[in-house]
């Protein structure tokens, strides 16, 4: 039993993120770049799908309270993890922390629930990626075949208002394929490619909170918390709370900036500068936007695969014949062009952050060496990272989004809760590790982190915490069968040494 709780002392975790060579990752980002990896992976799906769909079905106008509630508990998580990047600077994230405090068999679980917030995350998006490319096609006269835009079993209206089922999500297949060849390739050209489609995007989103804000009608905020439908979670307060779990997905590039760290020139500096300043820029954004759409059109009309394209669609409307016509006639095709790019770049930043925790895990054995192994050229975890591709790729072919996005929340949620309370055990255990960042306020800031995010997981629906059990039950019995017998860990203690 001890060898379950067993830690990775803090000098063993800053040895390994020291190594070199051919074998290692490549140190190549600095704080532009770690910032630009955040906002790249948080400005995406909480806006350009996911805030439409929560207004309609939880909260109405009151989607900007979710949008700060569920910005406060990415704070409170957000200064836990940058001590945390600070003291630990090594790929692994949320799973290398839980080593280092908890123990072996929590970095487990923490490990296998972060498959479901990265991969998972990532085949999300791929689908909401999907959504806006098969509506810009059809801007220009491109109609994209029914049956393969969307997962199994749903059912498609077309244009003429008949209906098609459809059997496979192509394009969120094809972009899931398309992003792990950029991976694979290298880090370097990865963050390159990142950066420059998140100047696009955050253009775009600021674009669409200047000329729309121009033409909000306030009665669409009125009431601004629409009554309780009698059932917990649709409208009232505790829609506020779902609504806040539920868009919880949309913040969470944060935490993945995190799993670069083996890859960033200063760590120790540059970690906390990225992960807290991409988390206040994409919240600012995510609050005035969500505000700007649910004042263009009713919140009932946003629960939509691209809710920002209908409200823009609104703003449009309203223009005709004035000084704004031109610049909001355009808005639809930037809009949809600024999701196809933010959505990518989203996909980037997830699917580079999965196979690192795969590295992380192989290298202590918990998995079989294979998912540690480094491309000689490019020097990246070239194997997991086409494992992760493909995973990503079935599961955006044939899930439906709101299931993906639940799942993904509720694993991100999970993760700020372990990584919030082993701040505590960190200080309490290791006083004399010196971070260069320090989470104020301990342990009243990891404690108010981790309860919010508990309950955030309540607000989430049954089937949601089903699957999440079934997931977790799966994961003990890899660790049981494979992870515990060939710890790294494990093996040195019974040798007698650390």
């Amino acid at each position: 039993m001890s060898h379950l709780l067993a830690t990775k002392s803090i000098e063993q975790l800053r040895a390994e993120a020291a190594e070199s060579g051919e074998h290692s990752l490549k140190r190549v980002l600095g704080p532009v770049n770690l910032i630009s990896l955040g906002i790249g992976a948080i400005v995406g799906t909480g806006i350009f799908v996911l805030t439409g769909q929560a207004a309609a079905q939880y909260s109405g106008p009151a989607i900007v309270l979710s949008m700060l509630l569920a910005g406060l508990v990415s704070a409170f998580a957000g200064l836990c993890y940058a001590e945390f990047a600070s003291s630990v600077p090594i790929a692994g994230s949320a799973y290398t922390y839980g080593y280092a405090t908890l123990g072996e068999f929590f970095a487990w679980i923490i490990g296998w629930d972060l498959i479901l917030e990265y991969a998972l995350g990532a085949a999300t998006v791929a689908v909401g990626w999907s959504g806006y490319v098969v509506s810009f096609l059809h801007d220009f006269g491109i109609q994209f075949p029914a049956a393969l835009s969307a997962a199994p079993g749903t059912v498609v209206t077309l244009a003429d208002q008949t209906t098609v089922t459809a059997v496979l999500n192509l394009p969120a297949v094809l972009i899931a394929l398309a992003v792990t060849l950029l991976l694979v390739i290298g880090i370097q050209e990865s963050a390159n490619v990142n950066s420059a489609i998140v100047i696009v995007k955050v253009a775009v989103v600021l674009l669409v909170i200047v000329a729309g804000a121009a033409f909000v009608n306030r009665q669409h905020w009125v009431p601004f918390i629409p009554p309780n439908q009698g059932t917990f979670g649709a409208f009232g307060w505790s829609g506020i709370a779902r609504a806040a779990g539920v868009i919880f997905f949309a913040y969470i590039g944060f935490d993945a900036v995190s799993t670069a760290a083996q890859e960033a020139k200063n760590p120790q500096r540059d970690m906390p500068i990225g992960i807290l300043g991409s988390l206040a820029i994409c919240t600012v954004l995510y609050v005035a936007v969500s505000l700007v759409m649910v004042g263009l059109v009713p919140y009932t009309q946003l629960g939509v695969p691209a809710p920002m394209a209908v409200a823009i669609d609104a703003a449009r409307e309203q223009a005709a014949g004035t000084v704004w016509a031109g610049l909001v006639g355009v808005m639809p095709f930037l809009v949809k062009l600024g999701a196809i790019a933010g959505l990518s770049s989203v996909m980037v930043v997830m699917m580079l952050g999965q196979p690192r925790i795969f590295y992380s895990m192989a290298h202590d054995g918990l998995l079989p060496a294979w998912a540690k192994k480094i491309h000689p050229r490019f020097r990246t975890p070239h194997v997991t990272t086409i494992v992760t591709g493909c995973a990503v790729a079935v599961a955006a072919g044939f899930t439906p989004i709101n299931i993906l996005g639940e799942l993904v929340s509720i694993g991100t949620l999970m993760a700020f809760v372990i990584v919030s309370l082993g701040i505590i055990f960190l200080r309490r255990r290791r006083p004399d590790v010196v971070a260069p960042f320090r989470t104020p306020w301990v342990p009243v800031v990891p404690i108010l982190s981790a309860t919010v995010a508990l309950l955030l997981m309540t607000s989430l629906p049954l089937p949601t915490w089903e699957r999440l059990l079934v997931w977790m039950a799966l994961g003990i019995a890899i660790y049981a069968g494979y992870g515990y017998r060939h710890s790294e860990l494990r093996k040195r203690i019974e040798a007698g040494g650390r």
